[in-house]
């Protein structure tokens, strides 16, 4: 708790003449979206209106995303999401001279069907917090004000990743077959060309829930 309000301080400390856009990134099952919703209840705790998305929803749709295979690494590193749309439909209207206007999802993910939700303007002073992988691609360059990137290693995340998805792959065997095949291989694919802990703004040591580690803020 000390140290997700350090953070949320130091994001509402931030001067920007546009909404705060916060990306929270990391490997599949870091953590991210569990550290991203609590940061955005501690931003709201100070004050600050506060909007928390996922690339959860700006998927491609599945004919898209396996269209590599379904067990592909680099399908997963280049088909799963449509970092386009997240960069069209949110981070551009709410940063510099942006009207404000944004979506929070443009594919229910169950059901594989786009939504096409009405659009809402974010208060003037709202923190945006997007949780997801791969958010220092080149299609989002330049579209963050800072970056929170949440450290693991590939054990933990592998764990954490299994008990997660055995209900969606059919067993815990199945979920760490998974995550081996595909999802692991694409964050390494992503660590390797990006850096994104080098280039973040802020790191954030993730390996014990308990006990989180701030390594960089600032």
């Amino acid at each position: 708790a000390k140290t997700i309000g350090r953070i949320a301080d130091h994001l509402i400390a931030r001067q920007a003449d546009h909404r705060l856009r916060v990306a929270v990134d990391g490997v599949s099952a870091a953590g991210k979206s569990t550290l991203a919703a609590e940061l955005t209840d501690a931003v709201r705790a100070r004050g600050r209106p506060a909007i928390h998305l996922s690339t959860d929803d700006f998927h491609h749709r599945r004919v898209h995303r396996y269209r590599q295979g379904r067990n592909s690494p680099i399908g997963y590193y280049e088909d799963a999401f449509d970092l386009e749309a997240l960069a069209r439909l949110v981070l551009v209207p709410l940063g510099p001279g942006g009207d404000g206007r944004y979506t929070g999802r443009i594919l229910d993910l169950e059901s594989d069907e786009p939504v096409n939700d009405e659009f809402i303007v974010a208060p003037a002073d709202a923190v945006l917090i997007v949780d997801g992988s791969f958010l220092q691609r080149t299609e989002l360059a330049g579209l963050w004000d800072e970056v929170v990137f949440v450290d693991t290693s590939n054990d933990v995340a592998r764990a954490r990743g299994a008990l997660r998805d055995a209900e969606r792959f059919g067993g815990r065997v199945e979920a760490e077959r998974a995550l081996d095949a595909r999802y692991l291989p694409a964050c390494r694919l992503y660590l390797d060309e990006f850096d994104p802990a080098g280039r973040a703004t802020i790191v954030l040591d993730n390996n014990d829930l308990g006990h989180a580690v701030l390594r960089r803020i600032g």
